[in-house]
């Protein structure tokens, strides 16, 4: 992943699905357009005796980076939200394409809930060794066959917080929990998501830190993924997710407070005020 999914179009939103499912290990349903790729890495996740398959690769790379993919998620299930806001697009977008882009987003949402599953404990944000992966050329289908690359494990906890990792997979969360919800009100799915984004969230504002400052975090995520612009523009962009998501006013008023005086105007994974300035901008005055 690694890159800024942008808004769905008509013309390119199905090329766009078959690039990000690529990069997904684990067991695709049938629908999936890559036979190769389909049954890898179920292994994920065992060294701490927890299951973490499925999920994003990173770039063209066999690593599972917490933060770049809680992004794509994000701004995927956000592009979808909007698309879909217009009637006239939504009306052109094929049933089998809506089908796709739903089903990249829950890939990674599935994930993300398996991720999150230990928390307020852990929040798990990292599959793999970047370095040794780096020096490594096998398929990613070979990997585990061929044991060519460590499948390590790393997570933010209270003692060893990661703010912005947490606060984006929040982010990830809350927004693809607005995408599922059902207006026929089986909200199962959507109720699990927002249930998880809120205790990330409690994680990340709780226990503040970047978490490329952690010393068991620094060398598996620098200088892959530092997290340069810190952690307050992951909170105020979490919360303005959370707010859009709940109505609820205390993750409005949160998003106020955490107010960030940048004048950025670059909007990637590492720096979120942009994106939260345009969430915040539509709340009705």
């Amino acid at each position: 992943m690694g890159v800024w999914v942008g808004a769905i179009s008509g013309c390119n939103s199905e090329h766009i699905i078959i690039i990000i499912k690529a990069r997904g290990p684990g067991s695709f349903p049938p629908i999936r357009p890559f036979a190769g790729v389909l049954i890898l890495a179920f292994s994920h996740g065992s060294p701490e005796h927890v299951d973490l398959v499925g999920g994003y690769y990173d770039a063209g790379d066999n690593i599972k980076f917490g933060l770049p993919m809680a992004f794509t998620t994000t701004m995927l299930a956000w592009s979808v939200l909007e698309f879909f806001g217009r009637k006239k697009m939504m009306m052109m977008m094929l049933e089998e394409e809506r089908l796709m882009v739903h089903e990249a987003v829950r890939w990674a949402t599935d994930y993300l809930l398996k991720a999150s599953a230990h928390l307020p404990q852990a929040l798990y944000v990292q599959v793999g060794d970047p370095v040794a992966d780096h020096k490594c050329w096998v398929r990613p289908e070979d990997m585990e066959m061929e044991a060519a690359t460590p499948s390590t494990v790393c997570k933010v906890t209270p003692s060893d917080p990661g703010s912005d990792v947490a606060a984006e997979t929040a982010a990830a969360l809350a927004a693809s929990s607005l995408l599922f919800k059902d207006p026929a009100g089986s909200d199962h799915y959507s109720n699990a998501l927002l249930h998880a984004a809120e205790k990330a969230f409690h994680l990340a504002n709780s226990y503040r830190a970047k978490y490329s400052d952690s010393p068991l975090l620094h060398s598996a995520v620098c200088p892959f993924y530092c997290s340069y612009s810190g952690y307050l523009d992951e909170l105020q962009w979490a919360a303005a997710w959370l707010y859009r998501t709940t109505k609820n006013s205390s993750y409005l008023q949160h998003a106020i407070s955490t107010a960030v005086e940048d004048d950025c105007d670059t909007f990637s994974w590492d720096n979120k005020l942009p994106g939260t300035r345009i969430l915040l901008s539509q709340v009705p005055c």
